[in-house]
C-alpha cells in the first residue's frame, strides 16, 4: 500500500464540509452555485474547500461561463476504495504477514468486522 498517496486524500477529507461536497459530487458533476445551496458559507470559502480537494486529486474543475463545474475524479474513487479495503483486510498483502507482527487477529474475526 502506498501510504504517501493515501494520506493526502484522508487529510483533504478530514473536514465535514468537504465530506459533504464529496457526497454531493458522488451523484455527478455540479456547478459551484449548486454546491453552495447546500451550505451556509460564502463562495470564497467554497473555493478554498474545492482547492484542497483538487490538490488532493479528489475533484477536477472545468470553467463554464462564470462558474466552475466540479466532478469527482474516477481515479480517486477507485484508488480510495482499493486502498481502504487493503488497509482493513487481513489477506496475503496484509502488513502483518511480513513477519514483523506476531499478534495478528484471527482472520475470521477481522473479516466479520470488515463485512459488517
Amino acid at each position: 500500500m502506498d501510504y504517501q498517496s493515501y494520506v493526502p486524500m484522508l487529510k483533504a477529507m478530514a473536514d465535514p464540509n468537504r465530506l459533504k461536497i464529496i457526497d454531493l459530487l458522488s451523484c455527478g458533476t455540479l456547478c459551484a452555485c449548486d454546491i453552495l445551496t447546500h451550505f451556509e458559507f460564502s463562495q470564497p470559502t467554497l473555493s478554498h474547500h474545492m482547492k484542497v480537494l483538487q490538490q488532493a486529486g479528489i475533484v477536477t474543475a472545468q470553467k463554464v461561463g462564470k462558474w466552475q463545474h466540479y466532478t469527482l475524479k474516477p481515479a480517486f474513487v477507485i484508488a480510495f476504495l482499493q486502498d481502504t479495503k487493503q488497509l482493513l483486510a487481513n489477506d496475503a498483502d496484509c502488513i502483518c504477514h511480513d513477519g514483523s507482527c506476531d499478534n495478528c487477529q484471527d482472520q475470521a474475526t477481522r473479516k466479520d468486522v470488515i463485512t459488517k
